[in-house]
């Protein structure tokens, strides 16, 4: 996590030497130079941040070390945040006291952050320049001691080989069959396709996880008499990292020529070598642990087209943890996807191992209730549970065993070195800013299903999308998951049934050990054991990250007032708790938060003082039941990009000066029942992505709310939800002026139409025309006579997914458009 914070901090220190406020007063010179000597420290230690990364995991003199980093880069973080809030606001007032032609909403800016905006522009100065000076000295020290750890330098990259600090083993194709459980399937299955006619589905790729037993399955097939049989050539190849097409093709010649070899450094020579040992033979060879997605190395190496000079019906078996490499190798529909083993597949593998020569034992009905519990938090790893197996082998009573189920297994040193492994090695292959959103759902609970729209709105609140791509922030999110979906560290899909895009997935209990045990000193889980307290204390004065479980009201002080240094908490979520209230002197100890999560509570009301909380970008407060209104103290979270208030069924209003949420990027108010309508001051939010929900957008001039002639000025928005009424005899010239069809952007649009019918329906329709961009249309309540020529004609060219519905409800019957 120490990387991407670093890679974004000296992005940031790069531009804000230059940076000024409105009056065109810069930084005092005596803090730019401050900057200038931080950004030039930090980019020293950023070249050995790679190597440190690794090193953590085995040596805590290193995890301290990256502890302290982190310190001074989230206060550098900090300072610069206020700084530009400051700045920020000043711009925007100076840009509505001077009247902006295009903003209808009038409103003052209140500001309270840390250097005071009406405080002079000395004082002002001299505090910003204060703490960057105290900050630097920090860094300096640090700097000094990273040279006692003699770290490896990865910058340039290229030019330098940073070894693993746990190497992958190297693989062969011996194998002992018996104890190989549940994969009889994908046995058949890829001994089927390896044994097929013909050259189609030359490349075979098993896809899965780390520990999931890809090159047990390979090694297990190869052993099989009918592929013996079948192949003149079957030879077995340790890709691994990096991929060295030289090495690997030296060691594929040595393979097929039977003998060691003084082989030649020159490639071409390499491979002409190879072909004539493989020339019209039927061969098999299996490629394990691929991991590179680089197109050039695996076109270079010529696999392919050297097999095509031998016999019909040879083969390339690869094992990757990566769909995307059989995609590079164009081998998808021949892909063999690994998943969990059975609940008594498991049980046979784990009994096979734990009871090995103690018979007595595995009849014995208490280590048996002990074994079932143990195998379930497996979850059908065979990996995990050869080495919980091994584990207890050697343990013979059951408190032993009691021991080990009833502990964190990520404490026990076996399971780090034999289970961790193969997720270290994924971990490491992924670049700063994926790691660090894989770190953050340490936030959520063991078996919680991610809402993957809400996780991508929570990495943007850390900061954790920004890092040196020139990109919406969703869209860069969206890819982010989806790699962490095709790396395994996802799992249990829920897809929406119009679009079949996922939108939820769960993730595997020992990969979530696996990232609490990387977040142990960041992020920490509460869990409340009655009135008094929590199963889960800390003294740790670095937590940033924290959840609570089952939290009551009248704990919620004290679980914050439990913390060394909760003021630096830039994460708080509750989960399955009952909070009704949250007090203004807590809100004093929360100045740093990103991110609040109180979804799912029983909250009554929030303090005014909430617009305290300067660094806040989302605040999620849906299905609280008993909320009716906001305070108008939300206004002033001039940096708030994601509010979710969906399923707040008593919500009647929201402040009408909403619209000082400049930055607000997504507005979720679904199933908010009793919220009939916008207030008018949204209209002016002209950075709004996603606004979705059921509150009416008036079709006329109403003085207090949003109509659809204020979404003119959103053309940001990627995804709208609108649902209309009160058609009077001017409703379509209003639909004009939203100017739907100028949202380029716009790819989601649903139409919720509540009226009667008459004439004026088939107007506002036509009015309605949005971008020829869209992707996805949904449309239910309407009664029109026709529908609008934008409809039925091939305007929309590139929507995949339209649904109508002549009720009140959408029925989720679809048709995808050729």
């Amino acid at each position: 996590m120490a990387e991407a914070l670093v890679n974004l901090l000296v992005e940031q220190l790069g531009s804000v030497v230059y940076h000024h406020t409105s009056e065109g007063v810069k930084l005092v010179l005596k803090a730019k130079k401050d900057v200038d000597k931080f950004r030039r420290t930090l980019k020293r230690i950023q070249n050995v941040l790679h190597d440190a990364e690794k090193r953590q995991v085995s040596d805590p003199a290193v995890r301290d070390w990256l502890d302290e980093l982190k310190d001074v880069s989230y206060k550098m973080d900090d300072v610069l945040d206020a700084w530009n809030t400051e700045i920020g606001k000043r711009e925007a007032e100076k840009q509505e006291t001077q009247g902006s032609s295009d903003v209808d909403v009038r409103f003052s800016f209140h500001s309270n952050c840390f250097c005071l905006a009406r405080l002079n522009e000395v004082t002002r100065r001299y505090k910003i320049g204060s703490a960057i000076k105290d900050l630097n000295e920090e860094l300096t020290q640090i700097d000094v001691d990273k040279n006692k750890f003699s770290f490896q330098s990865t910058m340039p990259a290229a030019l330098v080989n940073v070894e693993q600090p746990n190497p992958r083993p190297i693989t062969s194709s011996f194998v002992d069959i018996s104890t190989i459980y549940g994969r009889e399937v994908e046995k058949e299955r890829l001994v089927s396709e390896l044994l097929r006619k013909g050259r189609h589905g030359l490349v075979i790729p098993i896809v899965g996880m780390g520990g999931l037993g890809k090159t047990t399955l390979s090694q297990l097939v190869v052993k099989d008499p009918r592929v013996q049989a079948h192949f003149d050539i079957k030879e077995w190849v340790c890709v691994s990292d990096p991929f060295d097409v030289i090495k690997i093709a030296k060691e594929i010649l040595e393979l097929v020529s039977r003998k060691s070899q003084n082989c030649s450094n020159v490639l071409q020579k390499l491979l002409e070598d190879i072909e004539e040992h493989i020339k019209d033979k039927k061969i098999l060879l299996v490629l394990d642990d691929v991991w590179t997605e680089d197109q050039t190395k695996w076109e270079s190496l010529r696999l392919p087209v050297l097999m095509k000079t031998c016999s019909e019906g040879s083969r390339i078996l690869v094992t990757t943890r990566k769909q995307e490499i059989a995609r590079m190798m164009r081998a998808t529909n021949d892909m063999i996807t690994l998943g969990k083993l059975s609940h008594l597949d498991s049980l046979d593998l784990f009994y096979n191992v734990a009871f090995l020569d103690r018979e007595q034992d595995k009849s014995n009905k208490g280590f048996g209730d002990i074994a079932e519990k143990i195998v379930r938090k497996c979850d059908g790893l065979p990996l995990v549970l050869k080495t919980l197996g091994s584990l207890l082998l050697h343990k013979q009573t059951i408190r032993e065993w009691e021991e080990v189920l009833n502990s964190e297994i990520w404490k026990v040193k076996v399971v780090q070195e034999e289970v961790f492994r193969p997720l270290l090695l994924s971990y490491y292959d992924l670049a700063p800013e994926i790691k660090c959103c894989l770190l953050y759902c340490a936030t959520y609970p063991k078996d919680f299903e991610f809402r993957k729209e809400i996780l991508i709105e929570q990495w943007m609140s850390q900061g954790h999308l920004n890092v040196g791509e020139n990109k919406e922030e969703a869209t860069q999110g969206r890819e982010v998951f989806t790699k962490l979906v095709m790396r395994c560290f996802f799992q249990d899909f829920r897809q929406d049934a119009l679009t079949n895009e996922i939108i939820g997935c769960k993730m595997h209990d020992i990969v979530h050990d696996f990232v609490q045990y990387l977040t142990q000193n960041e992020c920490l889980t509460m869990v409340a054991t009655g009135t008094r307290g929590t199963e889960t204390l800390s003294a740790n004065d670095r937590v940033r990250h924290l959840t609570l479980i089952s939290a009551l009201d009248d704990l919620l002080q004290s679980f914050i007032s439990k913390f060394a240094n909760s003021k630096i908490l830039r994460t708080l979520a509750t989960f399955s708790s009952s909070i009704t209230a949250i007090e203004s002197d807590l809100i004093s100890q929360l100045k740093r938060l990103r991110t609040l999560n109180l979804s799912h509570n029983k909250i009554r009301q929030l303090p005014e003082k909430i617009g305290d909380l300067i660094h806040l970008r989302y605040l999620d407060l849906s299905y609280s039941s008993n909320l009716s209104r906001l305070p108008d103290g939300v206004c002033n979270l001039y940096n708030l990009q994601t509010l979710r208030l969906y399923n707040c069924q008593y919500l009647e209003e929201l402040p009408d000066n909403m619209g000082k949420l400049i930055n607000l990027k997504h507005l979720h108010v679904g199933y908010c029942e009793s919220l009939w309508y916008l207030p008018k001051g949204i209209g002016s939010i002209k950075n709004l992505r996603t606004l979705d929900g059921d509150p009416s957008v008036h079709c006329s001039e109403v003085a207090e709310a949003l109509s659809l002639g204020d979404l003119r000025m959103m053309n940001q928005l990627r995804r709208l939800e609108i649902c209309t009424s009160s058609f009077g005899e001017n409703a379509a010239s209003e639909a004009e002026k939203a100017e739907l069809n100028q949202k380029l952007n716009l790819s989601y649009l649903r139409l919720y139409l509540r009226y009667e019918p008459n004439i004026e329906a088939n107007r506002v329709m036509i009015a309605l025309r949005p971008h020829e961009n869209l992707d996805c249309l949904v449309i239910s309540g309407y009664h029109g006579p026709t529908w609008p020529n934008w409809m039925t004609t091939p305007y929309l060219t590139r929507l995949t997914v339209k649904a109508t519905s002549l009720f009140c409800l959408l029925l989720g019957s679809y048709r995808p458009l050729k």
